[in-house]
This record gives C-alpha cells, structure tokens and sequence, in this order.
C-alpha cells in the first residue's frame, strides 16, 4: 500500500467511527422521548385509586401525581417539586373549590434525568380540544374538557396571577427540549 491509500484507508475508519459515534449519541439522547412518545408506562386502576392527588389524560395516556401548592415563582423550589410529578401552583384553587387551578410540568429534561413524571407534559402538545383531563384529590375525580390552547413567552404570568373563573389551565415548555415559550391548555370543568 501507498501512503495515499493508506491515508484514505485510515479516513474511511475514522469516518465510518464518527458516524458510528453519532448514531450511538443520537439514540443516547432520543431513546427516553422515543419509549415515552411511543411505549407508555401502562396506568393501572391501583394508581388511579392509591393516589392522593393525580391528573390523567387518557387520550396521551399521561398519568402524574400533583404536589400541592409549590411557588411557581421560586425556581429552587419547584425544580425539586417537579421531579416528583405536576406542580399545583401555590394561590390557585383546588379542585372542587372555584376558581382557576392552574397546573404545570416539565416537558423534557436532560436525557440521564428524563422519567415518567419529571417530564409529565411531554405529549401535552398533543391535546386536542374536547379531551378529558381528570383531576382526582382524596377520592374525588374531578373531569374537565379542553377548550383552548396558546402558545406564550414566559413572562406573559396573567394567566397565573389573574384568576381565569372556573378552569384548570395546564402549563409546560415547548417547543420541546427548550424553554423558549410556554404552552397552556385549558379546560372547563363538566
């Protein structure tokens, strides 16, 4: 072999190992979107029942626990609350009490911490109006209808500091892998 063949030679291999690199931290930093996109955690009645507080919307099969009355505004203290499930946002209402509840969860999160609940919205963009949101707290299902949904910056906070009347409005990042804006979904108790 010539050197030039053997330099072309050489290239192919690191070549084909970059590429081989690639697929290897492509599939690392997809897999966990790719099983919750298209295998979901099956929901089991025992869940439905055992929890305190819950919110489920069957049509994206999204199943969480809610932790009551975390700031939205303390971002130390809702990281923390959000790796346990969806976030009851401190000074909105509860369900059966009137008012807005308002509700929110992570979309994604870096792929080594990417579970069930820390990314609990991830299919929430996939909500269409007329679907079922259940709410349940001690014992009570409480089902709402969606209605709406908008797209906002983070800093547009009425919908969270303005009570909106009776809804429950569901917030999360998108697009999805960013926290560029914020998506809402709303929906009217029935």
């Amino acid at each position: 072999m010539n050197y030039y063949t053997n330099m072309h030679f050489n290239s192919r291999i690191l070549g084909n190992i970059l590429i081989a690199a690639s697929l290897i931290g492509l599939n690392f930093i997809y897999y966990p979107f790719m099983k919750e996109f298209f295998f979901p955690p099956q929901i089991t009645q025992a869940q439905r029942i055992n929890t305190d507080f819950s919110i489920e919307i069957p049509s994206q099969k999204i199943f969480s626990k809610v932790i009551p009355n975390v700031d939205p505004f303390d971002e130390y203290e809702y990281i923390e609350k959000l790796k346990s499930g969806v976030a009851q946002a401190k000074g909105t209402s509860l369900p059966g009490m009137k008012g807005t509840i308002y509700m929110f969860a992570h979309s994604s999160d870096v792929p080594w911490r990417i579970t069930r609940y820390n990314t609990a919205f991830f299919k929430l963009e996939f909500v269409k109006n007329g679907d079922a949101i259940i709410v349940r707290k001690n014992g009570t299902s409480y089902i709402y209808k969606v209605y709406d949904k908008k797209t906002v910056w983070p800093n547009e906070v009425k919908y969270l500091k303005e009570d909106q009347g009776d809804i429950l409005i569901l917030q999360t990042c998108t697009p999805i892998g960013t926290a560029l804006q914020r998506l809402l979904v709303f929906a009217k108790p029935i």
